[in-house]
């Protein structure tokens, strides 16, 4: 309970997709449930798109409140509008969090939205706390991270080698707090997924190999999404395998990533699905032969089932790698090798160096957000070098 003597603190986060907010769902819910703390969320991007399943109703579905919801362009998928949605995110932001003026703003990880929200806010003197900063990855994502980070003044990493590549950026160790990746809270309270019941859900056939494929363009490499698109399908489909797609990011290139699994969609291996809700996707995720592509997922979430994953290509380059993960080049060889290999290893123990052990991650960031001092010395950054 909060006592007399305590004022409420006021969280705002930035969700902009079904990706961060199902990474986020527990962590937000404790804060919200925690006496000394209340939270609300912006929702924006894909969460407001028909064609990417309005995902805002799962935000409400979860009984958090929703603050502010601002679209923004995701059409056409190139990273001009990427860019132009950065600028228009910032100003509609500033003007949300002007009028509410909450006391601190808390993002995710490494995307634009998150970037424009560390922008207004640093601008409004309001504290930003960012989740799994100092994490290495490919692409454009690997700059956008890192800028997060330096425009943040509470810093929440999933890992001890994240925390020290915070510090050697010049961020101020005191505020630096190792939780753990906030994706794996609960995965080891929930029900083991049966094989034969999520395959039935879903259209698979539990008695052949199932691969769940997850690919994101790469801004880089956006002109070549469909093509390779295209290579993964035609390569698990050789190897016996059936698929379960899931519809990308609406990035750079994402026009060809759906334009290419629209095209297998009609073959009787391939089931493509827009969006799946957070406890069906990791009930697939738990069951799956292995996991192809480039998503996230396969790096933190799969190594706690134990499922074998085919991380393609440059978007996860540099990410701390549990056992589980084999890393291939956008080559036909190296791909079907690579699919061959871990459908004859079969699933790996399970063990994940995002994992911390005793509470979660989504304790851990609520203490945090209710104890830590908001004064000058949090506020008034300064490289520590």
């Amino acid at each position: 309970m909060v006592g007399p003597e305590l004022t409420v603190r006021r969280v705002r986060y930035i969700s902009g997709t079904r990706a961060d907010f199902g990474l986020m769902r527990r962590t937000l819910q404790a804060i919200r449930d925690h006496g000394a703390l209340e939270v609300s969320v912006i929702a924006t991007g894909m969460h407001l798109s028909p064609a990417h399943g309005n995902t805002v109703r799962e935000i409400e579905q979860a009984g958090l409140d929703i603050s502010a919801r601002i679209p923004f362009a995701l059409e056409p998928a190139t990273g001009a509008t990427m860019a132009r949605g950065i600028g228009v995110m910032i100003g509609a932001f500033v003007d949300a969090l002007e009028a509410d003026r909450p006391d601190i703003l808390l993002v995710l990880g490494d995307r634009g939205e998150m970037l424009a929200g560390a922008l207004a806010a640093i601008h409004l003197n309001i504290p930003v706390a960012h989740v799994c900063g100092g994490e290495r990855s490919g692409t454009v994502d690997e700059p956008v991270r890192h800028a997060i980070s330096k425009l943040s003044h509470l810093h929440f990493t999933a890992t001890q080698g994240a925390r020290e590549r915070l510090i050697r950026m010049g961020e101020a160790p005191e505020h630096i707090h190792i939780v753990g990746a906030p994706g794996l809270d609960g995965l080891d309270d929930r029900p083991g997924a049966v094989r034969r019941q999520v395959a039935a859900c879903q259209g698979l056939d539990p008695a052949r190999p199932i691969a769940l494929m997850v690919y994101h363009p790469v801004l880089q490499e956006a002109a070549r999404a469909e093509a390779d698109t295209t290579l993964l399908i035609d390569a698990l489909l050789t190897a016996g395998c059936q698929i379960l797609a899931l519809a990308p990011n609406a990035d750079a290139g994402s026009d060809g990533v759906v334009k290419a699994l629209k095209q297998a969609e009609g073959h009787p291996d391939v089931q493509l699905r827009t969006h799946l809700p957070r406890e069906d996707f990791l009930d697939v995720l738990a069951i799956a032969d292995l996991m192809v592509g480039n998503s996230s997922s396969g790096i933190t979430e799969a190594a706690s089932f134990g499922t074998p994953v085919l991380n393609v290509g440059r978007r996860q380059n540099l990410r701390e790698r549990n056992t589980n993960t084999t890393d291939v080049q956008i080559e036909p060889t190296a791909i079907a090798s690579g699919i061959r290999d871990l459908l004859a290893h079969g699933r790996y123990p399970v063990q994940n160096v995002y994992s911390l052990p005793g509470s979660t991650a989504a304790a851990r960031i609520a203490h945090h957000m209710a104890q830590t001092v908001i004064d000058d010395a949090l506020l008034m950054k300064v490289n520590q070098y």
